[in-house]
């Protein structure tokens, strides 16, 4: 058989089982390797070239290499999972880097990361004072966690309303043409519910690629055909408008009427519809 040949099926026969191998070691980002799983993989492709050019090295003997250090750091992973002293004696554990906005020299020393580094490490987090930070940890896996002090970090919505009221995850109701009951019925909807929807928007279930549910109750569809413009819905919309004209018929009333008991009535229930306008506007355009 021509040598040519040999590399091919050599090639391809390596190739398959790298992929078998990394499909059994799981899904990793390269930041996320540990420093011997980093050695592994530097190792098996050090192998995985030679066994493909050099035809003087046996094969089996070759693949028999591969699969030893490939399962090596799969053995270790479970073993790690139970024991949190030989996790962190093969994974390494995390250190303190920052802390009360100080920085832990000492932690710095030991794990071999200078100042300029450490100042390069924040930078990359989009911080530039060290005296802004809380707590920084040095992790395994070489990224570094920052916690910025309570008056450094940007204003969530929970700042500004503690009360938010919590979102549900949205439910895929329809799938490739075909409706999900279970979804329906985690979201308390029916069949009923969605033909309605579905038939102010103009489209057929047939049609639909994809259909959600957010949690407040707004159906989104994906069509087949892209060409295809779906209307927004506009009930909320409609909804935030007939709010605001309440305000103004109550506005309107108050001025109208020659009694003060009335007028007292109409400006009150006023004010609790621009209150209520407050607390649900921004979820209603």
């Amino acid at each position: 058989m021509p040598e040519w040949l040999l590399v091919i099926i050599r090639s391809v026969s390596i190739l398959i089982g790298l992929f078998f191998i990394l499909k059994l070691l799981g899904k990793k980002q390269l930041s996320e390797l540990s420093f011997f799983e980093t050695i592994v993989g530097i190792t098996i492709g050090d192998i995985a070239g030679t066994l493909s050019m050099d035809l003087a090295v046996s094969l089996p003997q070759g693949l028999t290499a591969i699969a030893i250090w490939a399962l090596a750091p799969f053995i270790l992973d479970v073993f790690s999972v139970n024991n949190k002293k030989f996790r962190d004696f093969v994974q390494g554990k995390s250190a303190v880097f920052i802390k009360n906005g100080k920085i832990m020299e000492d932690n710095l020393k030991k794990e071999k990361i200078t100042s300029d580094e450490l100042l390069e490490m924040l930078r990359n987090k989009n911080v530039f004072r060290v005296a802004d930070v809380e707590f920084a940890t040095y992790e395994p896996t070489g990224d570094l966690s920052v916690l910025l002090k309570k008056e450094n970090r940007p204003i969530t919505l929970g700042d500004l309303n503690p009360n938010q009221p919590s979102e549900r995850e949205a439910q895929t109701v329809i799938m490739d043409g075909k409706i999900l009951n279970e979804s329906l019925g985690t979201m308390g909807l029916g069949r009923g519910w969605l033909k309605n929807e579905l038939d102010k928007l103009g489209v057929t279930i047939e049609n639909v690629y994809l259909g959600q549910v957010d949690s407040y109750g707004q159906l989104t569809v994906d069509l087949y055909d892209d060409k295809i413009q779906v209307p927004e819905p506009v009930e909320t919309k409609l909804l935030f408008a007939s709010m605001k004209k309440c305000v103004a018929d109550f506005e309107l009333f108050s001025l109208q009427t020659e009694n003060s008991s009335a007028k007292s009535m109409y400006e009150k229930n006023a004010t609790k519809m621009e209150h209520l306008i407050e607390k649900v506007g921004k979820y209603l355009h």
